[in-house]
């Protein structure tokens, strides 16, 4: 199982993911079409070329987050997590276009004890998704219940 138990985490750990994803056209449609979102920022190349400051269609940033966060899982939560607890934080500061290609590191920024639950933990996630330059184009905090390591 690559994923890590509660009891595995450190504060300050930092993951750099080794899956990098180039982001295509179909990828924006398709995600902003299943989602009913109809923003002419993400599917009208006339319209962005002619009245945006960007000049072409932008990425979804929801297909954004759910790509930063869908990076991280296999390092750190795949068969490990119970339950995402939230995201907090979620700032673009930069647009992500078709073409480019993200990469993503994650970095462990707290954990506690479980109250309620004395076989699991809460940790919390720093993610940050860079493009093909190294720009911060995305980054949030995600809080999630964590298993601890079953007791031999």
């Amino acid at each position: 199982m690559p994923g890590l138990y509660f009891d595995e985490l450190t504060v300050g750990q930092v993951f750099q993911h080794p899956i990098r994803r180039t982001i295509t056209e179909t990828d924006n449609v398709w995600f902003s079409a299943i989602t009913h979102n109809p923003a002419l920022l993400h599917l009208d190349e006339e319209y962005c070329r002619t009245q945006t400051e960007y000049g072409q269609r932008l990425v979804n940033s929801a297909f954004t987050l759910a790509l930063m966060v869908g990076i991280s899982v296999g390092d750190t939560t795949l068969g490990t997590a119970v339950a995402n607890l939230g995201w907090d934080e979620v700032r673009f500061p930069k647009p992500l276009f078709h073409g480019d290609t993200v990469r993503v590191e994650t970095e462990v920024v707290e954990l506690r004890e479980s109250k309620s639950r004395p076989n699991q933990g809460i940790v919390t996630f720093l993610h940050r998704a860079f493009n093909q330059k190294g720009e911060l184009v995305a980054h949030c905090r995600r809080s999630g219940l964590q298993l601890k390591r079953p007791a031999a």
